[in-house]
């Protein structure tokens, strides 16, 4: 039997006006991701709609148009909750970046694979401690009087509580503690990517007379650039979240730091204070905006969903 004979057997051909059968497959997709289709639809969308409709109406339920808007910008605790935020986040992003980046760099290129892995477990450890727990412990390491590095916090002039957690030292302090919590885990993502780049990609830098550094600015930090701007959106919408570290802090001080140092803290006392929950609800609205806007920027500059054609 001849080659052609063979295909001629064993190829069924398909009927002219018939569609081939779906598998199990589509379907079994369809059940996966209906879970969190329907979380989604529960705990985000309508939630964000019912935040949207609040914003816009008063506590009799009539439409007010962009008054709760102007009503929380007007508030002189607004500026100064915002300005936080954003001081905050300037220094929690550039830390983060910086940091992971180049901790997972020398991790790729400067450390065996077996003591690595050893490394990313540390990393990882604090990031599996809950938010709370995370300030109980930086609470206990910024207290001079029982700090392990007292020693330390004194040599910087910090020789009280209080002058630790002075209005200016609260994005420092806040940084750290979200540093310390989820910088871990990002760390372990970048070393990922990084192990996605094809060795001969790299070998050909070498033959080519690159150096370490020169590869991995070259080479490296661009071949993972969508995953540095993953990192970087999901670290702004954490970061704009700002609520438990700044009021354990607000509760330890005894009221020394402000109870609306951050915008979802002023959010808090709209709703749970004051009970307008409609100006809080504006001012979720604005949260929301920001993080649509910076993450819509970031997106649009580095083609982050763009698919690489082969």
């Amino acid at each position: 039997m001849t080659l052609l004979e063979t295909e001629r057997v064993t190829v069924s051909p398909v009927r002219r006006g018939t569609t081939p059968r779906r598998t199990g497959r589509g379907r079994a997709g369809y059940f996966f991701v209906a879970g969190y289709a329907v979380l989604l639809l529960a705990f985000g969308v309508f939630p964000t709609g019912y935040a949207f409709y609040l914003s816009l109406t008063n506590d009799r339920g009539q439409f007010t148009g962009v008054n709760q808007f102007v009503k929380v910008v007007q508030d002189y605790r607004f500026a100064p909750a915002f300005t936080h935020m954003l001081v905050y986040l300037v220094m929690w992003l550039v830390t983060l970046v910086v940091v992971v980046v180049l901790t997972a760099v020398i991790l790729r290129s400067r450390v065996r694979p077996g003591t690595s892995a050893l490394f990313r477990f540390l990393y990882y450890i604090p990031g599996a401690l809950a938010g709370v727990a995370s300030v109980l412990v930086w609470l206990f390491m910024l207290d001079p009087d029982v700090s392990p590095v007292s020693r330390l916090l004194t040599a910087l002039g910090f020789k009280t509580f209080a002058a630790v957690l002075a209005p200016g030292n609260l994005p420092l302090v806040l940084m750290l503690i979200a540093f310390w919590t989820g910088a871990g885990g990002w760390m372990v993502v970048m070393y990922g990517a990084l192990n996605n780049i094809p060795d001969e990609v790299l070998e050909a830098a070498r033959m080519d007379g690159a150096g370490p550094w020169r590869t991995a600015w070259h080479i490296q930090i661009p071949m993972i650039r969508q995953w540095i701007v993953y990192m970087t959106i999901m670290a702004f919408a954490t970061g704009t979240q700002l609520f438990v570290e700044p009021q354990l802090l607000q509760t330890a001080s005894l009221g020394r730091v402000s109870p609306t140092w951050s915008p979802n803290q002023l959010a808090y006392v709209y709703a749970f204070q004051q009970g307008d929950f409609n100006g809080a609800a504006a001012i979720s609205v604005v949260l929301l905006a920001v993080g649509l806007l910076a993450a819509g920027l970031l997106v649009a500059r580095s083609n982050l969903f763009t698919l690489d054609e082969k």
